[in-house]
């Protein structure tokens, strides 16, 4: 009898135990017709980590009701997930773990269910991953700006927002920050906002923050912007 090579022989059980990894592709018992989001978008979380919360989707059916069986996939660039496709129980929902990739910014979530009749329903999701600055300036605003800049109260913090006029915009308010330029910002964290015009309930910080954890505010700000904030004359594929 001629004796294969080692090699040969190695190579032949890597190939064998390729084919025999990872769990075979659920198919669907039932058909939706569309997917919604219960939870789980615009979350943060440090670059690399899972998100702080599961993503819960729903499939319903062309009446509205959940359906029980569909089959929902997840993928999106740099992103993990656990499970990468799962059927939907009785409730008509799947829960799934996201992990972040290793780069800060926006990361898009997209979630497909098939339809019955070919072609899928599909659903966008928003996560955002911090790095190292945008992590300090999320430290800064916990401390110092989320009582006036946040609505929700929490057992550990009540939120002024609503006791002050005008309002203060929230961090996420792109509509507006968005159109104001990083040199008026800074001035405004800096000292207050009188130095733009603006209300004198704004306090300055340029006493109480070092230049580089104003510099992270603002960072943290570009970076939670709904909608997402696009840096003045870089260009953006659709």
């Amino acid at each position: 009898m001629k004796l294969l090579p080692i090699t040969v022989l190695i190579s032949a059980a890597l190939v064998a135990g390729c084919k025999q990894s990872g769990p075979p592709p659920l198919k669907p018992a039932a058909y939706g017709t569309q997917i919604t989001e219960v939870s789980g978008g615009k979350q943060l979380a440090q670059v690399g980590s899972t998100l702080p919360q599961p993503l819960v989707l729903q499939v319903n059916g062309a009446d509205g009701n959940p359906v029980t069986g569909a089959l929902v996939s997840l993928h999106g660039d740099g992103l993990q997930f656990n499970p990468v496709q799962k059927l939907t129980d009785s409730s008509g929902q799947v829960t799934v773990e996201a992990q972040l990739g290793f780069n800060p910014g926006d990361y898009q979530v997209i979630a497909e269910t098939p339809k019955s009749g070919g072609g899928s329903a599909t659903l966008n999701l928003r996560e955002i991953a911090l790095g190292y600055e945008q992590a300090v300036g999320k430290a800064v605003n916990d401390q110092y700006c989320i009582r006036c800049h946040d609505p929700e109260s929490t057992p550990e913090r009540v939120s002024n927002l609503d006791n002050l006029s005008p309002a203060p915009h929230q961090f996420t308010d792109g509509g507006t920050l968005n159109r104001m330029s990083d040199a008026d910002l800074t001035n405004m964290i800096a000292h207050g906002g009188p130095a733009l015009g603006k209300s004198p309930q704004m306090p300055a910080y340029a006493a109480t923050l070092k230049p580089a954890e104003i510099k992270a505010v603002l960072s943290y700000i570009r970076t939670v912007a709904d909608p997402p904030y696009q840096t003045p004359g870089v260009k953006y594929g659709k």
